[in-house]
């Protein structure tokens, strides 16, 4: 017994001692962690400012000797081909930027112009940078407070919680959570395969326009263009089903990229199919996607006013311009900014827009102005304004620095606030509305009481050109 005693004390011993060099070998590789992402980081950084400044001199050798043009061109060119360089001598190496994110979405856009090439290509490498930078400080910690959480339930920790984005492995299990808790009414035991079932015992006058759009959906995402992808055709089921479910709208375009962005992220088609339906039936208001499509037109007179309020010299200067940002953002409720955002800073939007409803929508839409509103007021030409508001979105790269914008700068913003603005834009828009109604019955009746134009008021080409 004595001799097992002293065994074991040794053993004991032993145990302590290799448990202290694992956690000196964890902290070390842990360091080297840290170090390896901070400098794949500076890397990024560095080829971020030396495309930059391959663009501005782009843009200054116009003028300049064919021989200057092309030494330029061929930089750019090797510039948009190069990727990081084997592994560092002390085996830590620098990853090069994959060709597609974690959803399928291409990490560099396909711009046919050389030099958007170039600002895709910055684009990408700072996302990198601020992911890489961000890994241990702010992702660590938040997989651990998401770890920490447990079961879902609605809580003040939950709700911030999705306002700094869920976590990749969480978020799955987080959309069903969030979609189940407003379809629950809905819900019923074989609801989906019912509505599958209609589909095929009677085509939907809504197919033939639901097919023409599967292949407008997200053209870019490899999980929408590969031959061999499953998604086109769960995505044309779950359409057909909800036109079946919700027969006043049946289906109208943006409800593709609605469904599509929640097949990538939820995988499973009928869950896909009621985050759908949640979206249009318990989270945007009535009749945003019918055929006058008054809600999100209301919205976009929401919007100005917050614009004015929270953002007044931006207001003043696309006024000035006579610049119609609804143009622009009329899409972005559309379609909950799907095909504005980088998926990295999209998805952050739809954890909170499934969790709090639009008001994360009116958030986010002006801290988009405010992240770009000194390049904006920059611009001194509304054609120069224009387009640059088709791209700028897809310039922001800093999720956080977005998010912080979206709910403290743009604080207060009350819901009642938000609910009076619109009943007050939807009164004055069914007036208008009711006001062109008029007016097209009074001039549709001016043309009753006037008759048909006499035959002669109708003269052929030839009866025209006479016969010279």
């Amino acid at each position: 017994m004595e001799a097992y005693r002293t065994q074991n004390r040794f053993l004991n011993s032993e145990i302590h001692q290799v448990t202290k060099i694992w956690r000196k070998v964890a902290e070390k590789e842990r360091a080297l962690l840290m170090k390896c992402a901070y400098l794949q980081a500076r890397n990024c950084q560095v080829e971020s400012k030396y495309l930059a400044g391959l663009r501005r001199l782009q843009a200054a050798l116009v003028d300049e000797p064919p021989e200057c043009s092309e030494l330029l061109r061929q930089l750019i060119q090797e510039a948009l081909q190069w990727e990081a360089g084997e592994a560092a001598a002390d085996g830590v190496g620098l990853s090069p930027i994959s060709e597609y994110d974690e959803y399928g979405f291409p990490t560099v856009p396909n711009y046919e112009v050389e030099d958007l090439k170039l600002l895709a290509k910055i684009q990408a490498l700072e996302v990198r940078s601020h992911h890489l930078l961000a890994r241990q400080a702010v992702e660590r910690p938040l997989a651990e407070r998401w770890a920490a959480l447990g079961e879902l339930a609605a809580s003040a920790e939950l709700k911030q919680l999705l306002r700094e984005g869920a976590p990749r492995e969480q978020r799955p299990r987080v959309w069903r959570w969030l979609v189940q808790r407003r379809v629950r009414h809905l819900q019923g035991p074989g609801r989906y395969q019912e509505l599958l079932g209609r589909g095929q015992a009677c085509e939907h006058p809504a197919a033939r326009q639901i097919e023409l759009d599967l292949n407008r959906t997200f053209p870019s995402n490899k999980h929408f263009t590969c031959p061999t992808s499953g998604f086109p055709d769960k995505l044309r089921r779950v359409l057909l089903a909800f036109s079946w479910q919700n027969p006043a709208i049946g289906y109208c375009q943006g409800l593709n990229r609605l469904a599509a962005i929640a097949l990538l992220v939820l995988e499973e088609e009928e869950i896909a199919f009621w985050c759908l339906v949640a979206i249009v039936e318990s989270i945007l208001p009535a009749d945003y996607y019918s055929k006058t499509l008054t809600a999100s037109q209301v919205d976009q007179r929401v919007l100005q006013d917050l614009l004015a309020e929270k953002l007044p010299r931006l207001t003043a200067h696309l006024a000035q311009h006579r610049v119609d940002l609804s143009v622009i953002t009329f899409n972005w409720f559309l379609v909950v900014f799907a095909d504005s955002l980088i998926s990295d800073i999209l998805l952050r939007v739809w954890d909170a827009f499934l969790y709090e409803g639009t008001k994360v929508v009116f958030r986010y839409a002006l801290a988009i102005f405010k992240y770009n509103e000194q390049e904006i007021l920059r611009l001194q030409d509304s054609l120069e304004i224009y387009q640059y508001l088709r791209l700028f979105t897809k310039t922001i790269c800093d999720s956080r620095k977005l998010m912080t914008i979206a709910f403290n700068d743009m604080n207060p913003f009350p819901m009642k606030q938000l609910r009076g603005l619109r009943a007050a834009h939807r009164e004055r828009l069914e007036a208008e509305l009711r006001e062109l109604e008029r007016l097209k019955a009074e001039y549709l009746e001016s043309r009753t009481c006037q008759g048909p134009a006499p035959p002669e008021a109708y003269a052929s080409e030839d009866e025209g050109d006479g016969d010279a």
